[in-house]
């Protein structure tokens, strides 16, 4: 049982967790507490997004919501790339009405029981986060998406001096939830886990593991568009899919561009947060940069 961490806190625990942190709009006040109580906190949730048409949207409407239900959907959106996008402080509309049994072993760190009752409010009580994934089986979870879950779920049990217990999914609290759909939730805490063990002072940064390609110089504007085949495309065609934005591939990056190359290009623009020219899918130097970073 814990007091909420302040928003300063909450940035502070993710860019010591080595995460790429996005503030969306006035996350810091945005929330529901007009609505009930937020706090005691007591976990961690772990939700997918389902159906999304591109993950900027998403992020606009965890922090919107929509007719049914009132933004904010979460504390947090991970996208493909690992980047996470802070969308609320506050109490957030993510985790609904779940089973009491659940909460309590949680707060005692305990093996869960099967949920099977939708009797205690949720929003009160845990910190959510929505992974943009539309949980069908077919929509790929880049390690670096799950990995930065984790060390968002870390960062946070790490501040309230929780283990990996205080962590569950949407589909471990409430009846008839299946998210998140595409890992088991007991491989997601053994990560939580990993990298909690033998930190008394904060996450370590990301490991290296194999060495991301060196990004060439880059080429310049020209070397993109309608009818340009050149090797800096097939480069930016791979380093696109390794990052997880290379939906839009049939068959696979290649020298020749294409529009499916400016498709996936402008997908990673947005989720930076970008709109307009700045997201019109043709790479200049700093999108160039930040996709080989």
């Amino acid at each position: 049982m814990a007091i909420p961490l302040s928003p300063s806190s909450v940035l502070s625990a993710l860019k010591s967790a080595g995460l790429n942190v996005v503030e969306v709009k006035s996350w810091k006040t945005h929330n529901r507490n007009k609505m009930g109580p937020w706090g005691p906190v007591n976990g961690v949730m772990i939700h997918h997004t389902g159906a999304y048409s591109s993950q900027s949207s998403m992020v606009g409407m965890c922090y919107n919501g929509h007719s049914a239900l009132p933004g904010p959907l979460c504390h947090a959106v991970i996208d493909k790339s690992g980047t996470v996008h802070l969308v609320s402080a506050g109490r957030a509309n993510h985790a609904g009405r779940g089973d009491g049994d659940v909460l309590r072993a949680v707060i005692a760190e305990t093996s869960l029981p099967l949920r099977n009752e939708a009797d205690t409010d949720g929003n009160t009580h845990f910190y959510g986060t929505e992974l943009i994934n539309r949980g069908d089986g077919k929509d790929p979870w880049p390690e670096v998406q799950v990995d930065a879950a984790a060390r968002w779920a870390a960062a946070l049990c790490l501040k309230h001096g929780w283990s990996e217990r205080s962590v569950i999914g949407h589909l471990e609290w409430q009846p008839g939830k299946i998210d998140p759909k595409g890992f088991s939730m007991d491989s997601f805490r053994a990560r939580v886990a990993k990298h909690l063990k033998g930190n008394s002072g904060g996450i370590k940064p990301p490991s290296k593991g194999k060495p991301t390609p060196t990004a060439p110089t880059y080429p310049g504007r020209g070397a993109f568009g309608p009818g340009k085949v050149n090797a800096s495309v097939l480069q930016l065609g791979k380093q696109l899919v390794r990052k997880g934005f290379g939906t839009h591939y049939k068959v696979g990056p290649s020298k020749t561009w294409g529009e499916a190359d400016r498709l996936n290009v402008a997908a990673f623009q947005r989720s930076r947060g970008w709109a307009g020219k700045d997201a019109d899918g043709y790479p200049g130097p700093e999108t160039w940069r930040l996709l080989f970073k």
